[in-house]
């Protein structure tokens, strides 16, 4: 951790890179209601699986215009022509498996917003009643890999047809759309992430 971090008792997860400053400031730890932003993170922690999340970062863009602004609406519907196509996009992870899961994954989800009463958003907020969890980490590295939450949450996607969503994945997942507030005690993004949970 910096100095410049030590001072302003920001999570010392994102280093100094400007790129993960902005997004630890601006985006992680969030409430995030919106069904298809929900979608567009849980795909992409998926495909972070086995990689940093700066990786994952420095390709939104690219990814974001691979598949097509990640609306499952459109992604349900990709053909063998779509995964060779993505297969060949050197601005993203080009891994068959999880390409082929975010198709499958855009199917179920279709599904569940015609299901689920409260849309993909509604359940998945359902497993927190609704309200962030609030932790109370001296030290960012004090988070939990996942807990029960995150493995019954995962169990139940899987159940309904999710790939690439095992409880970490979950876990770190419901830090980054603020189902959890996991910013450290000392961080000014905790009070504020807080005060934006509905």
């Amino acid at each position: 951790m910096s100095a410049a971090q030590d001072e302003t008792g920001r999570c010392g997860w994102c280093g100094d890179d400007p790129l993960y400053v902005a997004y630890h400031d601006g985006e992680w730890g969030v409430p995030e209601y919106d069904d298809r932003a929900l979608f567009e993170k849980l795909i992409l922690d998926g495909f972070q699986a086995g990689l940093s999340w700066i990786t994952i970062l420095r390709k939104r863009d690219s990814f974001r215009a691979a598949f097509d602004g990640f609306e499952p609406e459109t992604i349900a519907r990709y053909t063998e022509k779509d995964i060779t196509r993505l297969l060949g996009n050197e601005g993203i992870i080009r891994h068959r498996g999880k390409i082929e899961a975010t198709i499958g994954n855009a199917r179920v989800w279709l599904d569940m917003m015609e299901t689920e009463p409260g849309g993909f958003s509604g359940y998945l907020w359902d497993y927190v009643d609704g309200t962030p969890l609030q932790s109370s980490l001296e030290s960012w590295r004090d988070a939990p890999a996942k807990t029960a939450m995150s493995e019954a949450l995962s169990k139940d996607l899987k159940k309904r047809g999710f790939k690439f969503c095992g409880p970490t994945i979950v876990y770190a997942f419901a830090q980054a759309v603020g189902m959890v507030n996991d910013h450290q005690l000392t961080c000014p993004r905790r009070t504020a992430c807080a005060d934006l949970a509905r």
